[in-house]
């Protein structure tokens, strides 16, 4: 066996956008539980904040600092499957890919995920990663227990029945309450997933939004502005069998259409804007209407190669549809010129403090443009639009909000926030982005 050993380095860090950078005093690699209290301690000792990192997906400085970053990449792989109580513990580091396609393996799933696996399960629980679901809430809620070293080296283990007030805040934790060393998920036998996607004009799934919730387990929807166009996906159960898009069609859809002749798209858009909505009607005509049915990980997520920057507010559900109209209109009296589609998704409330779907069912309506266009009059003007429908900026994703702000919107943020006082009173955790958003 080969012995594993932390790897430290001073390499500068930037996320996946190329939005954020920082230039880390340390970054260091722990390889055992052990060796990243140790890392904490030094930390502490030298003055040094830190921070842990997952992908770098996020488009906000949640992971930047200019002390310690901490790298999972030696904390990955699962530890336990446990068949009677249908769970399995995951090291943190581990990317939701190999997760995904390790379960599958077992002839185990996930009951819900977002749209991309490139994250670790550490990163993307702590930011309040999500996808669309009726009933089937984001990937943090289906956490049942969590390992979590805290700023004084303790090892904390949290359940529904062991340390319940953090495991009430800890499923998301922005990183702020310490470091996630492993994490134990609900799974079920694995199933198939019929993905029904056809084009749709935005008038009508506008007026059928409650409908088409309501009939199906999965719903989302893709409108093209500049257009009247939207593109819906419908996923159910299924009893199968399983009929997975072919190989040349299924090229065509998710890499040649989707990312190549996209990223095309977006970078003559860039160049000249004034373009952009004529690419936009082609390109919401460009998706022809399919049905396929597989396993759920290849039918929830999608490859996404085309850079951009996105902003995402979560809505109570009533309030979605109005919100989205007030976003259309908004577009069409300004000059703005948008390349990239706005995605409208949904979830059931759950439990968990700083949830963006805490206590309430809720709608999602995300927007983006593309890497190196600038997105600050476009995410303002709909920031204004989702902070008076009671918004809630997605934790990991562009947005202006305080803490001031925030405590109106999240009922139980002062649980967190107290949470956070006993956890780490020094705020070794803290950065610039925690300052503002969860204040110090």
């Amino acid at each position: 066996m080969t012995d594993t050993y932390a790897r430290t380095t001073t390499d500068a860090w930037r996320n996946w956008a190329g939005n954020v950078t920082a230039r880390p005093a340390r970054t260091v690699s722990p390889a055992s539980v052990d060796e990243l209290a140790e890392a904490l301690r030094r930390a502490s000792e030298d003055g040094l904040k830190v921070k842990p990192v997952g992908t770098g997906h996020s488009f906000t400085a949640t992971a930047a600092t200019d002390g310690l970053l901490i790298r999972p990449d030696l904390l990955t792989g699962i530890r336990e499957i446990d068949r009677t109580a249908m769970t399995v513990t995951v090291e943190a580091g581990t990317p939701l890919k190999r997760l995904n396609t390790a379960l599958a393996r077992e002839g185990l799933s996930l009951t819900n995920m977002g749209d991309i696996m490139d994250q670790t399960v550490a990163g993307a629980t702590s930011t309040g990663t999500h996808g669309t679901g009726r009933d089937s809430a984001s990937i943090s809620a289906q956490i049942r227990a969590l390992e979590l070293v805290t700023a004084d080296g303790t090892v904390l283990t949290c359940s529904a029945t062991e340390n319940p007030d953090v495991f009430a805040v800890a499923r998301i934790g922005l990183g702020a309450l310490g470091v996630i060393t492993a994490i134990t998920f609900a799974v079920e036998p694995v199933f198939l997933l019929t993905a029904r996607e056809e084009p749709m004009a935005f008038d009508r799934v506008t007026a059928d939004f409650d409908q088409l919730v309501a009939e199906n387990e999965h719903f989302e929807f893709y409108w093209f502005p500049h257009t009247g166009n939207c593109n819906t996906k419908r996923n159910n159960r299924s009893a199968g069998p399983a009929a997975p898009p072919g190989k040349v069609s299924g090229w065509i859809e998710d890499e040649f259409l989707s990312n190549g002749i996209f990223q095309a798209a977006c970078s003559l858009g860039r160049a000249v804007p004034a373009t952009i909505p004529s690419i936009a009607k082609l390109s919401s005509r460009a998706l022809s209407a399919r049905t396929y049915t597989d396993i759920p990980y290849k039918v929830f997520t999608s490859p996404r190669r085309v850079r951009f920057v996105e902003m995402e507010y979560a809505l109570p559900r009533e309030a979605a549809v109005e919100a989205l109209r007030e976003v259309r209109a908004m577009v069409e009296r300004s000059p703005l010129r948008i390349s990239f589609p706005v995605e409208v998704r949904t979830a059931p409330a759950d439990d968990i403090a700083l949830s963006t779907a805490s206590g309430r069912d809720s709608a999602y309506i995300a927007v983006h443009l593309y890497r190196g266009t600038p997105y600050q009059a476009y995410f303002t003007a709909v920031e204004r639009i989702m902070t008076a429908h009671d918004g809630r900026p997605h934790w990991g994703k562009v947005n202006t909000r305080d803490a001031a702000y925030l405590a109106g919107v999240y009922p139980r943020f002062g649980e967190f926030a107290a949470v956070r006082d006993r956890l780490d009173p020094d705020r070794l955790f803290t950065n610039d982005y925690l300052r503002r958003v969860l204040g110090d």
